[in-house]
């Protein structure tokens, strides 16, 4: 009898791996919003209702940790701070267009 946790190891499955960064909340938003281009903490922050400035920081962390995005500090007065997407996080917009077309499908009346 199979069991799921040999299948499933985000080191050898890619649906797992892909699991690990988008399964987390806010993420797949995240990544949506930055597909528009460079974004600063407070628009990602406004974007994201209900999202507390803790929970925004640790995704992004996490996502730059991850290679999805890149994080350049400008060294004005006040700093300015700016999110992008890598090739690496760009690669997941297809996923992301998919979630959409889903979306509006079966989820939402438009």
């Amino acid at each position: 009898m199979r069991t799921m946790n040999p299948i499933h190891e985000t080191t050898s499955c890619a649906v797992a791996a892909c699991t690990e960064i988008l399964g987390a909340k806010w993420t797949a938003l995240l990544v949506h919003d930055l597909s528009e281009g460079a974004r600063r903490f407070t628009e990602l922050e406004a974007s994201c209702p209900g999202i507390s400035p803790r929970t925004l920081s640790e995704r992004l962390r996490a996502l730059e940790e991850g290679g999805i995005l890149l994080r350049t500090s400008y060294p004005e007065r006040p700093p300015r701070v700016e999110y992008e997407l890598t090739e690496k996080g760009r690669g997941l917009l297809p996923v992301i267009d998919e979630m959409r077309r889903y979306g509006h499908t079966w989820l939402v009346d438009c």
